[in-house]
């Protein structure tokens, strides 16, 4: 084994991780990395289930927010029965608790969003009045603003449970992050992977975050080449968009950052839910002062009327 001279490699780590099937193929995918980066050590999972997994019958908006899908992690990494907690990125809370740190955003997978139907080929095909199911308000204030046409439901439960209730009839189409189909292996089921122009992802959508905490230096440390440093720069501007207008899941906000030639390519929008009223700004610039790029593109947004938007909601 080797790390860094000041942090010798680890013998031990445990993983706190939901036990959805998406979540366990999250943390073994970081437990294998972990393995190889350091073959003496013996690599843990703590399967937990959270408030966010439990309740089912009511949109997430309305009972809490992402905060529910991590608490329970967290307090698995306070009472010290783990070590680290895997996450995807856009189920990460905008602010962390202070005694909590994300050192490490691993490379990202596709950040799009996918149209799954068994019946139609794209959401310009389905006739009006046919359902669309989704679990967030911003996909859905883009929905509504683009195709009006269509029903638009609420649909809530792990990855399995969504496709189970398409194939079931309950829904038209469905839309889901491609990047958890991907992973788990359902790639076949996506029928078109929605451009960022007609669904703008989420902040931090596609990526993978590890969370330790912040006092722990030496699992900062050990961390550090599972880092991607293009990822983290986009995640980080479009972390510091959502935060800075108040994102939750009571917000139709999207954030969506890429690289090119070098430079970092920074998207956002806020919507009412209906999409009625819809704000849109975008900024290039340089990587380096990603959160200082996420915070510009809050006060465009704001210029445009987002704060009026903002206190509709409120």
């Amino acid at each position: 084994m080797s790390a860094t001279p000041d942090f010798p490699a680890p013998e031990r780590l445990v993983i706190a991780t939901r036990e959805s099937r998406l979540a366990l193929w999250q943390a073994e995918h970081v437990k294998a990395r972990l393995e190889a980066l350091y073959p003496g050590c013996r690599v843990e999972l703590l399967g937990m289930t959270t408030r966010g997994d439990q309740i089912l019958d009511r949109p997430l908006a309305k009972v809490g927010g992402k905060g529910l899908f991590v608490k329970e992690l967290e307090a698995a990494l306070l009472e010290e029965r783990a070590d680290i907690a895997v996450h995807s990125m856009k189920d990460v809370p905008m602010q962390l608790a202070e005694p909590f740190a994300l050192p490490c955003i691993s490379a990202r997978e596709v950040p799009l969003d996918a149209f799954v139907s068994p019946r139609y080929a794209s959401l310009a095909d389905m006739p009006p009045g046919t359902v669309v199911g989704t679990s967030s308000l911003r996909r859905e204030s883009q929905l509504h603003a683009q195709f009006p046409f269509l029903a638009v439901t609420s649909l809530r439960g792990n990855l399995d449970t969504r496709l189970r209730k398409l194939d079931e009839g309950q829904y038209d189409a469905i839309i889901l992050a491609a990047a958890g189909l991907r992973r788990l292996g359902l790639a076949d089921r996506i029928r078109a992977e929605l451009p960022s122009e007609v669904s703008l992802p989420a902040a931090g959508q596609g990526a993978l975050g590890i969370e330790c905490l912040a006092k722990r230096t030496d699992i900062a440390a050990w961390l550090a080449p599972l880092n991607d440093a293009d990822t983290s720069a986009c995640v980080r501007a479009e972390r510091a968009v959502a935060r800075a207008l108040a994102g939750s899941c009571e917000v139709p906000l999207g954030a969506y950052a890429e690289i090119r030639a070098g430079r970092l390519w920074l998207r956002g929008f806020v919507a009412l839910p209906d999409g009625s009223r819809m704000v849109r700004a975008e900024r290039e610039g340089d990587a380096a002062d990603a959160e200082g790029l996420g915070l510009a593109l809050a006060d465009d947004l704001r210029a445009q009327g987002a704060e009026d938007i903002l206190a509709r909601l409120g």
